[in-house]
């Protein structure tokens, strides 16, 4: 099953990062065009762009952990370290299914292409 999904853990908590305020965009020729919007699920997890329109070219994925970790209660910085991730990535061949992880914290993230 093609499409675009992801799945967000607090690393500072140790738990997903349910609620998260997620957009989807695309790149392509200079122009960034909103997909859509969504939050994550009580697992952290979010299905972003189903199978069939998913394309080949660049994308773009914006999280706003800094609105996640206030509502969580978090320890922050004032001003947020971190306000919106961002992850820039490209899709080459759509039949696959495409999963961006993100591992984050107040202080820092991660990611890496999932399964």
């Amino acid at each position: 099953m093609s499409g675009l999904t992801t799945h967000i853990l607090d690393t500072a908590a140790g738990r997903p990062a349910a609620g998260v305020a997620v957009r989807v965009s695309s790149r392509r020729d200079g122009v960034v065009a909103l997909l859509g919007e969504t939050r994550t699920d009580a697992d952290g997890r979010a299905r972003l762009v189903e199978g069939d329109d998913l394309a080949v070219g660049g994308y773009r994925l914006e999280f706003a952990v800094a609105d996640y970790f206030t509502a969580s209660g978090a320890a922050m910085s004032d001003p947020p370290f971190l306000d919106v991730v961002v992850i820039d990535f490209a899709v080459a061949d759509p039949a696959q299914h495409h999963h961006v992880p993100l591992l984050v914290s107040p202080f820092g993230y991660s990611t890496y292409r999932g399964s």
